[in-house]
This record gives C-alpha cells, structure tokens and sequence, in this order.
C-alpha cells in the first residue's frame, strides 16, 4: 500500500516533446522517477536525451495518443518491465485559432481527438489499474480557457470545459480510494501553442504569458499534495474566480477581445 507521501518511482508523461509536458517530465525527473515519454513527434527522442542527464531512466515513445492504437502502444510500454505506473501526466493537447465555421473540419476533429477522446481512453486504461492497486496519482491538464465560452476558439475552449468538468467527475468517484486526480489549469503560457493553433495575430497570442516551468511546478506541487485542482498564475487565479460570477455571454465577448484574429498589435 503506498501513502500519500510517497515520491513516485515511475511516472508516464503524454505532450513531453515541449512546452508544459516537457518541464512536467523534467521536474518528476528531478524527483527521482524514471520516465515514460510520449508524443506524436520525433522530437520526443531529444526530450528523452536531454531528461537522461538528469541522471534517471527514460524511454521515449513516438505515438499519436489522438488514437486507440496510440493509446494502446503506450499503455503495453508502460507495462512491459513489470512496473507500475505511480504517476500518469494526461498532458497531450492540441489548440485552433479562427472562427468555427473557417476552420477546417479535420483541424477540427483532430483537436476533439486529442483533447477529449485520446485523453478520456488514456484514462479509462491507466486509471483502472490504479484503482485495482488502490494507489496512484493522475495529473491532467485542463485550462483556464475550459471556464469560458471561446469565441475564436470554440472547439479548443469547449474540449478543455470537458477535461475539467471530466476530472472533477472522475476525482468524486475515487474519493475512497488512494488514487488521486488533480487538474492542472493554465492561462496563456509560454509555449509554441499559439504557433501551432496559428493564433499569433491575436491579443492573447501576442501578450505576456506565464513561464512553462512555474506552470508545470505548480502543477507539480498540487499533484503531490492531492489537490483537486491547480490554477497557474495570480493573474488566471483572479480571472478564474471572476469567471464564477460573470455570465456567459459576456464571457464570450471578452474572449473574443482576446482571440479574434488580428486583435493583436499589427
């Protein structure tokens, strides 16, 4: 039986090539767990070169967790030595730019793919057996933008609502066991995020973001505690609580001060 205080052994990492993933592996890493690596990229294998220096195991694999078989591969690699999986980082998320009805419909699906039906398997898989085992922790990464309506970024905001609302549901279940979920909510972080969702002529896209590495401790640190629910930054802390009390239909107008294309600075 493990307990709450224990520092996890063997943690799997999903979206560890970059950004809030890659900081996440490196400070579990920094803690003293090997590593199971995963991205829909080669660059995955550079991540995992640069995590062994920090002196623990680490295996990359190279899957596109958007799929079954994805999912699946990860799932058999992590169970090949025998060893359980102490921590899961459902990190791997995809965001999308413009307006709904001018983005393309496989953008589109591949995004639903990613944030919601890739990561719901992954959890149906590595959770239950922590539930058997009665131990283990989960961090998933949610987002601030799950808490308001995203004009300019619909699909993205509307998959995020459903990561959050999801983990919260999945905490509840496993309230009388040892296994805990937390939910990792950024804001704007500094990451190639809004590169990839070719939102960089956006407000958001265009100003001060939180540092990848602060999100990823903080994220860390709640993981460790067993906390329900992490939102990075003072800054998404206030808008968070503001979110609470403002309806949605003036959320939605707010958001697209932030994301409608060309809102930044020309």
């Amino acid at each position: 039986m493990t307990h709450h205080h224990d520092k996890p052994h063997f943690s799997v990492v999903t979206g560890a090539s970059s950004g809030i993933g890659l900081e996440l592996a490196r400070i579990a890493a920094e803690n003293g767990s090997d590593l199971l690596i995963a991205s829909d990229g080669p660059d995955i294998h550079a991540a995992a070169a640069e995590l062994r220096a920090i002196g623990v195991q680490v295996e990359a694999l190279e899957a596109d967790l958007a799929t079954t078989a994805g999912v699946d591969a990860l799932y058999e690699r992590a169970r090949q030595g025998g060893r359980q999986v102490d921590a899961l980082y459902a990190n791997a998320g995809r965001g999308l730019g413009k307006g709904f009805l001018d983005q393309d419909i496989a953008d589109i699906e591949r995004v639903i793919a990613t944030n919601v039906t890739g990561t719901t398997y992954l959890l149906h898989r590595f959770v239950r057996d922590m539930r058997d085992r009665n131990s283990g922790r989960v961090l998933i990464t949610g987002s601030i933008a799950g808490l308001m309506p995203g004009s300019f970024q619909a699909v993205y905001n509307g998959t995020k609502a459903y990561i959050d609302s999801f983990a919260y549901a999945l905490r509840n279940e496993l309230q009388d066991t040892e296994v805990t979920i937390t939910v990792l909510m950024p804001g704007p972080t500094d990451t190639d995020f809004f590169e990839t969702a070719d939102m960089l002529d956006t407000s958001v896209g265009q100003g001060k973001k939180d540092d990848a590495y602060k999100v990823a401790k903080a994220g860390y640190d709640a993981l460790m505690r067993g906390d329900a629910h992490e939102v990075a930054g003072f800054a998404n802390k206030m808008q968070a609580m503001m979110t609470r009390f403002t309806p949605d239909k003036k959320l939605a107008q707010m958001h697209r001060g932030m994301a409608e294309p060309g809102s930044g600075k020309h």
